[in-house]
């Protein structure tokens, strides 16, 4: 197993390492849900944190058999799999952060230290999506033809031009977002940066099928 597979499998697993460390320093009750107004309308066990973990891990899992599979489908080189090799990383690095982010959480509030409103990790999950996107953004122009990642639609995938000009505006476009979501996150509390965040997905989501309409019409 070389390097890369490593670290992979150690971020992976890393979020199942921290909360079995921490687990026996956790109060039985943790918070398990919190309602739009921020309160705390449900308590569960202290081992429901282990949920997190093992998606995680089934997560990690499903990148490396679409890495596997992408290998497959590129002719003459593993340009694909590195791709999604690397986005099996980043995604275990986002949901390692969010899940320290609610280990957090869990001591604060049964500790009687008090808590934050949801809102917290709403700019927080917005400003990791908003890194996410830009770094997909850097990646996609140099995706190849491929039924598993990148900007694919039926336009996008008629010819090798239609899929490099697809994949090149979806990247530029992705790295746009990107960067107002993060500056959302960081500017603006509550809901609101996850609605913007969500908005944006949406009219990225139909702008980029749109232009690969225009495209495979043009060539």
């Amino acid at each position: 197993m070389n390097a890369k597979k490593i670290i992979y499998f150690l971020l992976m697993f890393l979020p199942l390492i921290i909360t079995v460390i921490v687990l026996p320093f956790l109060p039985e009750q943790i918070p398990a849900h919190y309602n739009f107004a921020g309160e705390i309308d449900r308590w569960g066990s202290k081992y429901e944190s282990l949920i997190f973990p093992f998606c995680t891990i089934g997560m990690g899992a499903f990148m490396l058999w679409m890495a596997k599979i992408s290998a497959k489908q590129e002719e003459g080189g593993k340009n694909n799999e590195k791709i999604v090799f690397y986005t099996g990383m980043g995604l275990s690095v986002f949901f390692t952060v969010e899940h320290c982010y609610f280990l957090y959480k869990d001591f604060a509030a049964a500790s009687g230290m008090g808590y934050s409103s949801p809102a917290d990790i709403n700019q927080l999950i917005c400003v990791l999506l908003g890194i996410s996107l830009v770094i997909m953004g850097n990646f996609m122009p140099k995706l190849r033809n491929n039924g598993m990642i990148g900007l694919r639609t039926s336009w996008s995938m008629k010819n090798d031009v239609t899929w490099k000009k697809c994949q090149l505006f979806g990247g530029i476009s992705f790295i746009i977002i990107g960067i107002i979501m993060v500056a959302a996150g960081i500017l603006i509390e509550g809901y609101t940066a996850m609605a913007i965040a969500l908005g944006l997905i949406i009219a990225d989501t139909i702008i980029c099928v749109i232009y690969s309409y225009k495209i495979a019409q043009k060539y």
